[in-house]
């Protein structure tokens, strides 16, 4: 998405129903942003921790029952920490208890325009029928940078302090690796995937895109950096700013919670905290709009149905969300894409689809990443007593090779084995040596010397990122010399490596054939 204009630049089933996971407090955020503004409530109010949030799983800030908090350390944990019990405690606090916040979230996502979207919960924990889609989550992501920039920039925050502890976003990896970045909200569940929702400036362009159901964090990066670099190419250089409406404010504090949360007024600003002040052309409230509001906050939230997905939501049971079996790939570049399907537990990964091979960057990441960064952990709804482990990945295809091996052959199949080889292998391996020295894959690229593998690697990942269709078949190997460490992409033909220097050196940065 163009986010000037709200013009989608590239869309696939970008409709489709799928489970949000952590890209669920996007919402919950923006309807704190929102409550901040209009004084419902206050940065610095005091909010007790609920039992429902202090009981929620990982990822969490680590709240008790019965403790106080200010609001504003809950806003940094759920925002940059992605942690489950602070969305909740936000939850609990501006709507009383879940279900009267998941209804305050389906009325807002409504007036966004959010038409696909169902909420249950304030965290995005997998829930049956709690749903959204990657156009409705690149429409509220929109709203987040254009309604609220006085908030914005939490989302690109690498630390903050959350008060109990110092949090880091789980956001960081992809942040320092593409230029321009600037946020969003990553996500991951077993059910869901790992989710992203990402935003970034380069000059005077601004890109929204969203992925879903990515399989590793390294893969939805890599797919997340092929889309941004798609909506960077197709967005005009100059275009006429479309802001959206400023959404209508109706203050939702309910009855019940009026007397023992005082902090929640549905009136004017506390004379404590004298912030935010109101929008220039806003009218403030009367009397009848305040009891209009309240009236309304008290009605039941309709039932909102998930048609579409009732074939694949199981029935309630121990792991609901967790057994639910495939879902479509969804895509859309608003820019928002879903990088492929949400996947169980024991799906392997041939179960995801993808548009192009995994690109060896994908599988590095995978083997080399640093425990703070794996979202499964960081983020999974796997219950605390279950080892977290479990839900990071899917059975590796050897583990599963292994396991459909077939009984070990007879002594006979054996002896055949030892008969000399005939002519035919032969002549096709000299076939095969003849190929690969005759202008193969024998080429690649350098990018420079630097003082130490550290450098050398973070420079060929983020390359790597940068140049997925160049280098998508490249691999990464640094190379050890009397003046440094060269940072060197090999196993390229000429012409592949001749084209990656001219898009890197396009994009000023030093490049250098190498041949064979």
């Amino acid at each position: 998405m163009d986010a000037r204009s709200g013009e989608v630049l590239y869309a696939k089933n970008a409709d489709t129903r799928l489970h949000p996971a952590s890209l669920t407090k996007m919402m919950t955020l923006y309807i704190a942003f929102q409550a901040v503004e209009h004084g419902e409530i206050s940065l610095d109010s005091m909010v007790t921790i609920s039992r429902n949030a202090a009981s929620q799983p990982p990822s969490r800030l680590g709240l008790k029952a019965g403790q106080r908090i200010a609001l504003r350390y809950l806003i940094r944990a759920a925002a940059i920490k992605s942690a489950n019990d602070a969305a909740s405690a936000i939850g609990d606090a501006l709507g009383g208890d879940e279900a009267g916040f998941a209804a305050r979230m389906n009325r807002t996502a409504k007036a966004l325009g959010m038409s696909n979207t169902t909420f249950k919960n304030a965290n995005g924990l997998t829930r049956s029928g709690h749903l959204s889609t990657a156009r409705d989550m690149s429409t509220l992501g929109r709203r987040l940078f254009y309604d609220y920039p006085q908030y914005y920039n939490i989302f690109s925050r690498r630390t903050a302090d959350a008060g109990m502890a110092k949090v880091a976003n789980t956001n960081r990896r992809f942040l320092d690796a593409y230029d321009g970045a600037d946020g969003i909200k990553t996500g991951y569940t077993v059910a869901a995937g790992f989710n992203l929702t990402a935003s970034a400036q380069r000059g005077g362009k601004r890109i929204i895109a969203t992925v879903f159901g990515g399989t590793s964090t390294a893969q939805r990066n890599a797919k997340m950096a092929e889309l941004l670099d798609i909506g960077f190419g197709r967005a005009p250089n100059r275009v006429q700013e479309v802001r959206p409406e400023p959404l209508q404010y109706l203050a939702q504090a309910p009855a019940a919670q009026a007397a023992a949360a005082p902090q929640r007024v549905a009136s004017a600003a506390p004379a404590q905290s004298p912030r935010p002040i109101a929008r220039p052309g806003e009218s403030t409230l009367d009397g009848n709009a305040i009891l209009a509001a309240l009236t309304e906050a008290v009605q039941p939230a309709p039932v909102e149905a998930p048609a579409v997905v009732a074939a694949v939501e199981p029935t309630p049971a121990p792991e609901p969300a967790v057994t639910a079996a495939p879902e479509p790939v969804a895509e859309v570049l608003v820019l928002a894409a879903a990088a492929g399907t949400p996947r169980p537990v024991a799906a392997p990964r041939e179960a995801f689809a993808q548009e192009t091979e995994p690109q060896p960057e994908t599988l590095a990441l995978v083997a080399s990443a640093e425990p703070e960064f794996d979202e499964s952990l960081a983020e999974g709804d796997a219950p605390p007593d279950e080892p977290l482990f479990a839900q990071s990945t899917a059975p590796q295809p050897e583990t599963l090779a292994m396991a459909a091996a077939p009984a070990a052959r007879s002594n006979t199949v054996i002896l055949a084995a030892l008969t000399p080889p005939a002519p035919a292998p032969r002549a096709e391996q000299k076939v095969v040596s003849r190929a690969s020295s005759s202008g193969g894959r024998n080429w690649g690229i350098s990018l420079g010397k630097f003082s130490s593998q550290y450098a050398a690697e973070r420079l060929l990942l983020k390359t790597a990122l940068m140049e997925s269709d160049t280098l998508g078949t490249a691999l990464r190997k640094v190379a050890t010399r009397k003046t440094g460490y060269e940072a060197n992409f090999v196993g390229m033909t000429k012409g592949d490596a001749e084209l990656a220097c001219a898009r890197l050196t396009a994009r000023s940065s030093e490049c250098t054939v190498i041949g064979p």
